[in-house]
């Protein structure tokens, strides 16, 4: 307990940490799934502290959400108060640099800067000699007189090397670095737990490089606090546990938020490559003088060429071509050129009985001594020229640090045809418009659809590793998909006191995509949400599984709310419109209602406490647009993980479940501490216990945990105002006389 830095633990708070501590004990992973006020974060966070410093390991705690990363700050300054540790805040050089460069320029300008000062000491440890030495021989010495002789020789070779490097690029902040007693630097840092922020302030200030000081004064420390980036990505990964001065089986990790790792893992993983990078890499090849320019022209122009007839092929003239066409030729439906916009959209070139599409092209359209042969030449003239780009840049004869697109288009081609047919590997074309020239260009892809890839081979080096989260189950699921090999499983429900919530599940028709448009169950859907914010004591907060329904619903509700007088404030979350600044509008008001996407990010990360939101209102079933990625991941996932009980493991754990734990994201958004209260409501008779009976696999109620089930309450629609009548009146919330129903 040394290091949880509070007077008591919540309930259930104490046993979780006894758990995960002997679990580490045992050098067990751990899948932790706690409600909001569990105390996740510090349940984990102090065994795992306490476990570190026995055994000197180094904890390393990450999330994907700002706000989490906040409330980390926040918990390892009072844990510091209560029992010193030393912790660091990391997060990308790219938000740290003062001089704004990228990855490669930065690398550049701190060898040339360490060679200058490596230089310069050179030259100050030989004036100091040569001045000894010039003492000794005006005392008569002949032996020093011609030492130092030797000495200023080698003096002047240093002088000219020091005038040299000074010419090449360099960074005056990391110089100051070099040159600087950091002392002063490392007792601020470790005085308390700094954020990037922080330190960037305090090194801009004295013009230092604050990245490079702290990546310097990481060796040893007991926690770090970081984003999933530092941890999914292997070679920042290997780099970062360098920079701890840790082995991967000295670290433990922690994920919060860890229902996210499957979609940000598979982002990781997923390697693309333009048609404009393509273009950049022939024209660097018609500029080099080099043999090997030839052959690998020859194979990069074939692909460039494949992708731009793939996505060529795929265009039709309008939605009456393209039913034609899919008519009459069995041929996938082509996409219209005029629709395309500045995202991109997918074009499908996947077939079942060959190769894809793209790879099919690529074959055809090339003509030479070999695919492999000239792309392994295209690679090793790509890392010589890069390493040309290198050694410009260093040397000050370019301002810039070129990246060679030659080797980005070979290496990719190369990954391409090597892995686009494997399990788990789904390749897409894909194309927008570039808003400058309003021509549309292509991208190929390698999507990656199956997570544990990246994630398995972390979690098999690291010593153990937490992923906590709020709507993590069913275990046995996340396990699957992330390859963890027999973790301990911990689940604790809402603690706070029932009676301060309901979770009503509505009778309304089903929001079937094919049903939106229904006139009938459109009214029914408006009625209960009508009714839904009239009787909310306090805000409402509405989420949908599109902006396209929430704006339906919010336009529809503006002109029935604003027809009869009523004060509510009715706000849409729009594109382009800051979160904070929607969030504050919303809080302020004491009668709002606000109507999102529950794809968007105010489902989840986002905190509504006490009177900042009362009720939340999930309608219909978010389920992720069904495209031919989502095809491909319910494929993989299928041909993986197949259960022996013949469940459609495909769509179970690509679709459904991540869809509730969405929804499950939306709802814990009310009811954030024991004295809150609020009603949950889910508009949807797929929620609903007769859906279960009636709907079959169409029902979802069952894939929710048992303890939530057993509090969703099914009401008929126009019972729903009497039932949130009822409990607010109960909980004394009106502040006024109430609706009349």
């Amino acid at each position: 307990m040394r290091f949880f830095p509070y007077e008591e633990p919540y309930e259930n708070q104490r046993e979780a940490m006894d758990r995960i501590y002997n679990s580490f004990s045992r050098g067990q992973d751990v899948l932790f799934e706690g409600a909001c006020g569990t105390g996740k974060t510090l349940s984990s966070l102090v065994p795992a502290l306490e476990f570190a410093r026995e055994e000197d390991k180094t904890v390393v705690i990450t999330t994907n959400v700002h706000q989490q990363m906040r409330q980390f700050v926040a918990d390892a300054r009072a844990i510091t108060r209560e029992e010193p540790i030393r912790a660091v805040v990391f997060r990308g050089k790219g938000s740290m640099c003062h001089i704004d460069v990228g990855f490669e320029e930065c690398q550049v300008l701190r060898d040339n800067t360490y060679e200058v000062v490596d230089a310069e000491r050179d030259l100050a440890e030989l004036e100091e000699r040569q001045g000894e030495l010039l003492e000794q021989s005006q005392r008569g010495d002949e032996r020093a007189a011609e030492a130092r002789s030797a000495v200023m020789d080698e003096l002047e070779q240093v002088q000219k090397r020091v005038e040299s490097l000074k010419e090449t690029n360099t960074c005056e902040y990391y110089y100051n670095n070099l040159v600087g007693d950091n002392d002063e630097f490392y007792s601020w840092l470790y005085d308390d737990v700094r954020t990037p922020d922080d330190i960037y302030d305090y090194a801009e200030e004295r013009q230092l490089c604050g990245y490079e000081l702290l990546k310097d004064g990481m060796e040893g420390v007991d926690l770090v606090v970081c984003n999933y980036h530092h941890l999914l990505d292997p070679m920042i990964r290997e780099q970062f546990f360098r920079w701890l001065g840790r082995d991967p089986e000295d670290v433990i990790t922690i994920f919060d938020e860890a229902h996210n790792v499957e979609d940000n893992a598979r982002e990781h993983a997923t390697r693309t490559l333009t048609e404009n990078t393509l273009d950049s890499a022939l024209d660097e090849l018609q500029d080099a003088d080099d043999a090997r320019s030839e052959p690998a022209y020859n194979v990069i122009s074939a692909f460039r060429r494949a992708l731009e007839e793939t996505y060529e092929d795929a265009f039709g003239f309008g939605s009456e071509a393209r039913s034609a066409s899919s008519k009459t030729s069995g041929r996938r439906p082509r996409v219209d050129r005029e629709q395309v916009g500045g995202d991109w959209e997918d074009v499908s070139i996947t077939n079942e009985d060959k190769r894809d599409d793209l790879t099919l092209n690529f074959l055809q359209q090339y003509t030479g001594k070999g695919i492999d042969t000239e792309l392994d030449l295209a690679v090793h003239l790509g890392r010589d020229l890069d390493e040309e780009y290198e050694e410009a840049y260093k040397n000050g004869e370019s301002t810039t640090r070129e990246e060679c697109q030659t080797l980005r288009a070979a290496t990719f081609i190369q990954s391409f045809m090597d892995e686009s047919a494997e399990l788990g590997q789904y390749p897409v074309v894909s194309v927008r418009r570039d808003e400058g020239t309003d021509e549309v260009y292509g991208r190929a892809e390698l999507y990656t659809c199956i997570p544990r890839e990246v994630t398995e081979e972390l979690f098999g080096e690291v010593y153990a590793t937490v992923l906590m989260s709020a709507t993590l189950r069913p275990f046995d699921v996340i396990g699957d998909v992330l390859g963890l090999d027999d973790p301990v499983e911990i689940a604790y429900g809402l603690q706070f006191p029932e009676e301060n919530r309901r979770t009503f599940a509505v009778e309304t028709p089903a929001l079937f995509a094919s049903e939106r448009d229904d006139p009938d169950t459109q009214a029914a859907i408006a009625g209960v949400l009508r009714d839904a914010v009239r009787f909310t004591a306090g805000n409402t907060l509405l989420f949908f599984p599109s902006y396209a329904e929430a704006e339906r619903y919010h336009d529809r509700l503006s002109r029935e709310f604003g027809g009869d007088g009523a004060g509510t404030t009715l706000l849409m979350d729009e594109p382009g419109t800051a979160v904070e600044d929607l969030r504050k509008r919303f809080v302020e008001d004491d009668d709002a209602a606000l109507f999102t996407s529950l794809w968007g990010t105010l489902a989840e990360g986002v905190s509504f406490d006490g009177d900042e939101a009362r009720t939340v209102v999930v309608v219909g079933v978010p389920y992720p647009h069904l495209d031919d990625r989502m095809e491909a991941v319910q494929e993989a996932y299928d041909r993986t993980f197949a259960d022996r009980s013949g469940r459609d493991s495909g769509w179970e754990y690509a679709v459904e479940i991540p869809t509730i734990r969405k929804t499950r994201q939306a709802l814990g958004r009310v009811i954030r501490s024991p004295d809150d209260f609020g009603v949950r409501v889910l508009v949807d008779k797929r929620y609903t216990e007769a859906g279960t009976r009636e709907m079959g696999k169409y029902s979802v109620r069952e894939t929710f945990p048992p303890e939530e089930r057993a509090e969703m309450l099914d009401v008929e629609a126009e019972k729903l105002k009497f039932a949130m009548l009822n409990f607010y009146s109960d909980m004394d919330a009106w502040t006024g006389d109430p609706p009349t129903p």
